[in-house]
């Protein structure tokens, strides 16, 4: 509704992309992407202070007197310094722990392990062959003999290979030996989501497929603090991980990380914007589109102005980050769209077997009789990214200014 009437009215927001074919100058865009709208978004903890008050933050310290926060550091990191320092600490920490993928033994496409092979050993951080179905099934094999196993496919969209591995061998391989097996130690990391230029082989989010894999781990981080904190509770997890890490969002997101060692909760989502009106739920990269579409609702520029009624621009959004894909939270979530009797959810994958049809149906189970307006979900086209296009196929801040303006006018 809004999209259209803006298309019309302002034809210039059509042309979101101009030629550079005559401008030589314009160097190409990094290949972890960048966005603007995320490296000014409020919801990163920039100060030292609320970085070490992170909610559900567990400290992992020998030392049971450090559990007080007066001695502890931060660091400015983005993302895949956090990923990195992560990884640095489980190797430190676990004899057992080796990470494998390919071309990571000199950092990987996005330098997540860069240096940790001279600072660990060849032996414990190494290159694969080019096979995704090899690097999970090498990996099961190493967690079954008690191994902390760490792979890492290169992005998520090569992941497709390795799904016979994932959904027939890791997610049940102790329900198949009755209980006496485990291959909890296995983490499988990659980079998932758009990028900006990725196209149609490096812009997917394929979390919706492993929905169905009972016995599986799926997790999304949105920040560096909550990455290294997750990824370090999904290491340390009885149960195979899926750890999808938002590439634009390695250099994107940047915030003071505590340098100790410390863990975030699995299957527990995040209330980071308390609301009465609508629950807003989503999960990695698009939190931030999120945020600058109630930033729109609640103070809309000029051009906004007159297609956004004043009796909606106070409203209270409540934005939820789920962060675990599966299981999912579903406790926090009912509860919040029982407060506030509408919902709308946000993802990149497409609409059709997406993750947020599972939710969807899920609360209209527990919650129908509290619902005032149906369920919304705002998600890609269900048709493949398309390169210079990309932008048009994501749920950007309008689209989701439009779906909560729908859903609140119901």
């Amino acid at each position: 509704m809004l999209a259209r009437r803006l298309r019309s009215k302002f034809p210039a927001l059509s042309r979101r992309w101009q030629t550079t074919a005559s401008t030589t100058a314009i160097e190409p865009p990094p290949a972890g992407g960048h966005s603007s709208s995320v490296a000014s978004s409020q919801l990163f903890r920039i100060t030292r202070e609320s970085a070490l008050r992170t909610p559900g933050i567990s400290w992992q310290d020998e030392e049971s007197d450090r559990n007080i926060i007066g001695g502890r550091e931060t660091r400015k990191m983005n993302l895949y310094q956090a990923v990195r320092d992560a990884l640095s600490i489980a190797l430190s920490k676990d004899d057992t722990a080796v990470i494998f993928g390919e071309d990571i033994a000199f950092g990987g496409v996005f330098r997540c392990t860069m240096g940790l092979a001279e600072e660990f050993g060849r032996e414990r951080v190494f290159n694969t062959p080019l096979t995704e179905q090899g690097i999970a099934g090498f990996g099961i094999g190493l967690a079954s003999m008690g191994h902390t196993a760490i792979a890492e496919i290169q992005f998520a969209d090569y992941i497709f290979p390795a799904f016979d591995q994932l959904v027939n061998e890791a997610a049940k391989f102790r329900y198949r030996s009755g209980g006496h097996f485990s291959i909890g130690g296995l983490t499988v990391r990659t980079p998932t989501m758009a990028v900006g230029h990725g196209g149609l082989y490096h812009s997917q989010s394929p979390e919706g497929f492993f929905m169905g894999a009972s016995g599986l781990k799926v997790v999304i981080p949105r920040s560096p603090i909550q990455c290294k904190g997750l990824l370090l509770s999904a290491i340390r997890d009885p149960n195979p991980v899926i750890f999808m890490e938002p590439k634009i969002l390695y250099r994107s997101a940047v915030e003071q990380v505590p340098i100790d060692d410390f863990s975030l909760p699995l299957s527990r989502a995040e209330i980071l914007i308390p609301g009465s009106d609508l629950t807003l739920l989503t999960w990695g990269t698009p939190i931030y589109h999120c945020e600058s579409a109630l930033r729109l609702l609640n103070s809309p520029p000029p051009s906004l102005a007159p297609l956004i009624p004043p009796s909606l621009r106070n409203a209270k959004v409540e934005l939820i980050d789920l962060r675990t894909i599966l299981p999912w939270d579903v406790e926090t979530v009912v509860e919040s769209v029982r407060r506030t009797k509408r919902l709308v959810i946000v993802h990149e994958a497409g609409m059709t077997g997406g993750v947020g049809g599972e939710i969807a149906a899920e609360v209209g189970k527990r919650a129908f009789l509290r619902l005032e307006a149906p369920v919304r979900r705002i998600t890609g086209w269900d048709v493949p990214a398309g390169l210079q296009f990309e932008k048009f196929n994501m749920p950007d801040a309008v689209r989701i200014l439009d779906g909560i303006m729908e859903t609140l006018s119901y």
